[in-house]
């Protein structure tokens, strides 16, 4: 955690099969995580773990633009790495000059941040063991997302909800790869 909002970070290493599938899924069940107006559930299953998601149209095509981006800005680098952001915000009043106005600002309560690195498995053997990593891994980011958002520290940085909206608070996803934002 930073100063100013909780920083929960996921590290997952992904092979070009699975890449999109598994980030819209943990994309989906950060979302589930954290939106907190009606919202229609739903599941994912990946490699036999079972995560869940967020049936909403417009979530589903934030998410999909978000994956999309990330795999095509991963064609023109080296390094087949990059990272997913989800940060959610709220928005504060602020007195300007001489406190004579006021202003809305946005100001980040929590930051869900994946890094993704793409290998290949070489052989048969290696795959299976490398997908018995891989789900191991999304299992384990299932227990961080759970306890993180369970916890006191989870629970007491949720800015009051005022509206009913599948996301009351301002939400933006970035993609960097190479160093850079995309899209």
């Amino acid at each position: 955690m930073n100063g100013t909002h909780a920083t929960v970070t996921i590290d997952i290493v992904l092979d070009r099969q699975n890449t999109r599938e598994i980030l819209c899924a943990l994309l989906h069940a950060i979302l589930f995580h954290r939106l907190f107006g009606t919202i229609r559930p739903q599941t994912f299953e990946v490699l036999d773990v079972t995560m869940p998601g967020v049936a909403d149209p417009t979530m589903e095509q934030l998410v999909e633009e978000k994956v999309e981006t990330f795999w095509k800005g991963l064609e023109n680098v080296a390094l087949k790495r990059g990272e997913i952001a989800v940060t959610l915000s709220k928005k504060d009043q602020r007195k300007a000059w001489l406190g004579i106005t006021t202003y809305e600002e946005e100001v980040a309560w929590e930051q869900w941040i994946i890094n993704a690195e793409i290998r290949q498995p070489k052989s048969e053997k290696e795959r299976q063991q490398f997908n018995q990593n891989l789900a191991a891994t999304l299992s384990k980011s299932l227990r961080v997302m759970l306890s993180h958002t369970s916890s006191e520290q989870g629970r007491s940085a949720v800015p009051p909800i005022t509206n009913s909206d599948v996301s009351p608070f301002p939400l933006k996803i970035s993609v960097r790869v190479g160093g850079a934002e995309l899209g």
